[in-house]
């Protein structure tokens, strides 16, 4: 909703300003315009992009209007689920935690937490984590690069969506210049009409220029900064799972090695030291069956 009213606010500036300033705003609704310039935008990102990046493109997109899912809440479910899961592995040894691992949609201790059990990232994240550790393919001190290369691959992955629609984004106001251009080119060819025909068709053609401007900055480059707020917030949240697994493999205790993904958090969503304590230690403590 954040999205839909900033796009609003920005809209309803431009053409306010343009209508107080004496403008007519049928004097900008020429469809010939947007279909040259969106067509045109359109074609680009095809033409750059493979299928599956576009196809993220189009999720994060549309994944703006809901804004972030990773609220203080949703940290909270993933301690509480992580502070579980642990004092699990910890009383029963990592093997305990297999059932829990290979199966997650039949936990018992994810199924307390939904928010956190729909995320499939997340979920798999951790669980692919935490599998070669109970398998006993690897050894904790070796976990960490294990989950590095898998962070920097999902870091990648969210990047190449933001950074197609932000070329796009800087090629609309050349598409607005190949729309007014060819604006112009129809108005020489009827130079020799009525003065008030020339002066719509000149109209139209500016019109062009001032689309390709108002959409990249107005639009295109807001929403690709949007996008990437949104996957810094993923990414955080994935390093959080990945410092707290890291910690209590490497040994820590469980309130501790969710205290070291605490520390790594922003103070929007971060607990304090004290309340996550008594938030954890509130917890029904008895294994999952």
């Amino acid at each position: 909703m954040i999205v839909i009213l900033g796009a609003l606010i920005v809209m309803g500036s431009v053409v306010g300003g343009f209508m107080m300033g004496g403008g007519n705003t049928l004097a900008l609704l020429h469809l010939s315009e947007l279909i040259m310039i969106g067509g045109a935008a359109f074609g680009a990102l095809v033409l750059m992009s493979p299928w599956k990046v576009l196809m993220d493109l189009v999720k994060q997109a549309f994944g703006t209007l809901k804004g972030s899912p990773y609220n203080k809440k949703a940290y909270d479910e993933l301690f509480k689920a992580l502070y579980e899961l642990f004092m699990l592995g910890r009383r029963g040894g990592m093997v305990a935690l297999e059932e829990h691992i290979m199966t997650p949609d039949n936990s018992a201790i994810f199924g307390k937490y939904p928010t956190f059990q729909k995320n499939k990232h997340a979920m798999d994240f951790l669980c692919n984590g935490l599998r070669p550790i109970i398998d006993g393919k690897i050894k904790p001190d070796h976990l960490k690069l294990l989950l590095d290369i898998e962070l920097d691959a999902m870091e990648a992955e969210h990047e190449r969506p933001i950074g197609v629609l932000t070329k796009a984004a800087d090629a609309m106001p050349g598409f607005g210049i190949v729309a007014a251009v060819l604006g112009i080119v129809i108005t020489m060819a009827s130079i020799a009409g009525p003065i008030e025909e020339i002066g719509r068709k000149v109209a139209a053609a500016l019109v062009g220029t001032f689309l390709g401007i108002f959409i990249s900055y107005g639009f295109m480059n807001p929403l690709a900064v949007n996008m990437e707020f949104i996957s810094i917030a993923e990414l955080a949240y994935v390093r959080c799972i990945a410092a707290s697994v890291i910690s209590f493999a490497s040994g820590m205790s469980p309130i501790m090695a969710i205290e070291v993904a605490r520390r790594g958090l922003s103070s929007e969503v971060k607990p304090s030291a004290d309340g996550l304590e008594a938030m954890l230690k509130s917890l029904n403590q008895a294994p999952a069956k």
